[in-house]
């Protein structure tokens, strides 16, 4: 088994970054939902409520954050991790976040058509995520890797009329060489590059696996579903991929493979 694939997605519910090498932390892969976008209330944007979010590219380099838009052309400003934070909720849960300026608020209020802010993760963020393993993330919804394998989506396409790309389901590593569907559910610890990941979750799957991610328009109700006949969970809702946590720091590159330390159960 091996990585086929590298995907950070620096502003949460926006466009992912693919990646040859990265360098994974205790919060996940390197910018990884490090900002969130932020309505006038503090609420996060996602997806969910705000499809568009998937044609906004976005990109951090030495420290400066950029973001790009078709329609509204491109902004890029100064990172700010270290400013008082402010109050936000993700999921109704109180979280701080950095408020990055005025200038990206009006471009993404522009690109949105909604009031919005931009948020950064504070460097003392020292959110504490849930799961079998718990470990840390920044404003990911829940653990800080997420894990799918060519083999699971290629089981979900042979039950759909039209595939689906991998794009759908956001994942952090892509991983391909398993022979079945759902082995990375039965993951509960695993050595990729120089890091090590252990199992926290199922990835429990919403509504933005229904957005085209090229275009940001919301195409009816696949994979759900689909997913909803043979891939409900035990907890509420269908499950897709794995969360983990992080263990070990190390880089990670596409190509490495996938040391397997211990298997479990699916909690399917």
């Amino acid at each position: 088994m091996r990585v086929s694939s590298l995907v950070t997605y620096p502003v949460k519910g926006c466009a992912g970054s693919v990646l040859d090498t990265v360098q994974v932390g205790v919060a996940g892969l390197e910018h990884d939902r490090a900002f969130m976008i932020v309505d006038s209330d503090g609420a996060f944007r996602s997806q969910r409520s705000d499809p568009v979010l998937a044609v906004v590219r976005c990109s951090v380099t030495n420290e400066w954050l950029t973001l790009e838009h078709a329609s509204s052309g491109s902004v890029t400003v100064p990172v700010d991790r270290d400013s008082a934070a402010r109050e936000v909720t993700m999921f109704r849960r109180p979280m701080r976040g950095v408020d990055q300026g005025d200038e990206v608020a009006a471009w993404l209020t522009d690109a949105i058509e909604e009031p919005s802010r931009l948020v950064a993760a504070p460097r003392d963020h020292g959110r504490i995520t849930d799961g079998i393993v718990p470990g840390s993330a920044q404003f990911a919804d829940s653990a800080a890797v997420h894990i799918l394998s060519t083999a699971s989506l290629a089981g979900l396409n042979s039950r759909l009329d039209i595939p689906l790309p991998m794009d759908r389901f956001r994942p952090n590593i892509v991983v391909d060489g398993w022979d079945e569907p759902h082995r990375e559910d039965e993951v509960r610890a695993v050595s990729i590059g120089g890091a090590r990941l252990a199992y926290a979750k199922l990835a429990i799957r919403c509504a933005v696996t229904t957005v085209e991610q090229t275009t940001g328009l919301r195409t009816g109700p696949e994979p759900l579903r689909t997913l909803g006949d043979y891939r409900r969970a035990r907890q509420k809702g269908v499950a897709f991929g794995s969360k983990f946590s992080v263990e070990r720091d190390g880089c990670v590159s596409v190509g490495d493979e996938l040391r397997v330390d211990a298997w479990g159960e699916s909690e399917l």
